[in-house]
């Protein structure tokens, strides 16, 4: 399994599209959004300016760029070409090659957390105590996992042509309705109702909650851990079914 972990993480940082949409991208988003805003004015609701607000969305956007954009797509293409039917004459378990997967997509998360976090700091001059700062990369980083466990269930629930559609749809769906993109006070009621339920939302108000030097919100974890099961469990389930069509 290590060695197939080794493999996952070369091609991985080999693949300079996808490195910089992970990496590079969610940087830029900052920049572009929060550039010239007020590092006084605070957003309503959040206590929070907006170069502070956005550092987090940002650091959850490329997160999950990464964990969901790179599993998704490489594990239904590799179902076409026969790679993954390859894997399972060796003597690799069906949870070696998922580990694999998801380790090797959170190994390109966390540059992408850390370039947002240092931008934000050089840039937009925001400060916080180093505690924070751990417990933000920390928080963002564990929390891509359920996003990872939902790349591995796209990947094999849809066809090599249908996976980047779905995945594209799913990805800007949860980013925009979560409020990784704009702060949902700015959506109307009936949708900021809608977004409070969405892992996305979760995710980054999670982070929110320790600039805030706040513990996150049971609610916010609990809808996390939810949606983990669920999609833990959807890929478990996708696994062992392509499985036996296999």
């Amino acid at each position: 399994m290590n060695s197939l972990i080794k493999l996952e993480l070369t091609r991985a940082l080999r693949n300079r599209k996808f490195l910089f949409f992970s990496v590079i991208y969610p940087s830029a988003l900052f920049l572009l959004i929060a550039g010239n805003a007020d590092s006084k004015t605070k957003i309503d609701g959040s206590g929070l300016t907006l170069p502070t607000y956005m550092m987090v969305s940002m650091a959850s956007f490329g997160a999950l760029t990464a964990v969901l954009m790179g599993n998704s797509e490489r594990i239904a293409k590799e179902r076409e070409s026969g790679w993954v039917r390859q894997l399972r004459l060796t003597t690799l378990p069906g949870r070696g090659y998922v580990l694999a997967k998801t380790a090797s997509a959170a190994v390109v998360s966390l540059p992408s957390i850390v370039i947002v976090f240092v931008v934000a700091a050089v840039v937009k001059d925001v400060r916080l105590d180093a505690w924070q700062w751990l417990a933000l990369t920390g928080a963002i980083w564990a929390g891509s996992l359920v996003f990872a466990a939902l790349g591995v269930a796209i990947g094999y629930l849809a066809s090599g042509d249908a996976v980047r559609p779905i995945t594209m749809i799913t990805y800007f769906g949860l980013s925009m309705l979560g409020g990784l993109w704009m702060p949902t006070t700015t959506f109307p009621d009936w949708l900021q109702d809608i977004a409070k339920w969405l892992p996305t939302h979760a995710y980054a108000a999670m982070g929110r909650a320790i600039e805030q030097s706040q513990a996150p919100q049971a609610q916010d974890i609990a809808i996390l851990a939810v949606f983990f099961v669920l999609f833990a469990g959807g890929a478990a389930w996708l696994y062992r079914k392509d499985t036996l069509k296999a």
